[in-house]
């Protein structure tokens, strides 16, 4: 969430203000003059190898090479107090599913990062599958580079389940049982994913939801650090740096896409883009108005 402390134009002014590095180049030309050591948090979803419109399909054993080198650099690039998210779902071929996050941990680890969560992202909609069940889930597998690294907790606490519960015996008896600030978010989250009646839906088939990348931010980095993006698509994760006044890189290899994230910043910056708040309930249609009233 915003700093509430803040006026809503004194945050229009720091959405001006707050930088964002962003350009239409393979991630590797992108990445190679950058500072070492220079990126705070690099969160990403890089092309899952199954033919979309933004990739050409390519043996297993090629895109795990190519990955190899994109992770390599981004390591590199990462502060000894920074972290790393990888979020990818399923490659498949020939009706058999290879999980990505699996695949790809090894080279994470031939880097001595640390896996801090393996976390479940859960939505509701998706490809409807008629030979197996219908996927519903991808995972973000989150790195450090240290035992030494940023994390806030208080900034992405969730409602707790029974709020102002208090402890009814023992030596704390009548106290809050819980943080009055809400409970950990844990490691399975439920965001709608940006389907075409999402809010942020733009022209890119498989985007991040803001909000997502807003609890990423938030917990893992501090006001005015580098966030970067090397399959950056239409700047989500930008977008989701510069409101919460951190510096945005990214870059991406199609023309149109960058077009839009530099249209989504834009609109950040005068006011008029229209994102997801994080902590707005998953519309639930058994509840009145969903939930959202």
């Amino acid at each position: 969430m915003y700093n509430t402390a803040m006026t809503t134009a004194a945050l229009f002014q720091f959405h001006r203000e707050s930088q964002a590095h962003m350009r239409c180049q393979d991630n590797l030309d992108f990445m190679r003059p950058l500072a070492t050591g220079s990126m705070q948090l690099i969160v990403t979803s890089p092309p899952y190898n199954i033919g979309k419109s933004y990739e050409s399909r390519k043996p297993l054993e090629s895109y795990v090479a190519q990955q190899a080198q994109v992770i390599s650099e981004c390591v590199r690039l990462l502060r000894p107090s920074g972290s790393l998210c990888w979020q990818v779902g399923n490659h498949v071929q020939d009706g058999e599913i290879f999980p990505l996050d699996l695949v790809l941990y090894p080279l994470f680890r031939e880097h001595g990062l640390r896996l801090r969560n393996r976390i479940v992202w859960h939505f509701e909609h998706g490809l409807h599958c008629s030979k197996r069940l219908s996927g519903r889930y991808e995972t973000i597998l989150w790195f450090t580079k240290s035992e030494d690294y940023v994390f806030h907790l208080d900034p992405i606490r969730v409602p707790a389940k029974y709020p102002g519960k208090k402890y009814f015996k023992g030596p704390k008896i009548g106290q809050l049982s819980g943080n009055p600030l809400g409970k950990n978010p844990g490691d399975v989250w439920i965001f709608p994913n940006v389907k075409n009646n999402h809010v942020e839906k733009t022209v890119h088939p498989c985007q991040f939801p803001v909000e997502l990348v807003e609890r990423l931010v938030l917990a893992l980095t501090n006001r005015g650090d580098a966030v970067l993006d090397p399959y950056m698509g239409v700047g989500s994760s930008i977008v989701a740096a510069l409101m919460h006044d951190r510096v945005g890189y990214g870059c991406d290899i199609v023309p149109e896409y960058v077009q839009t994230a530099q249209e989504r910043v834009a609109a950040l910056r005068d006011g008029s883009l229209r994102t997801r708040p994080m902590h707005k309930p998953v519309y639930d249609p058994s509840l009145p108005k969903g939930g959202h009233a």
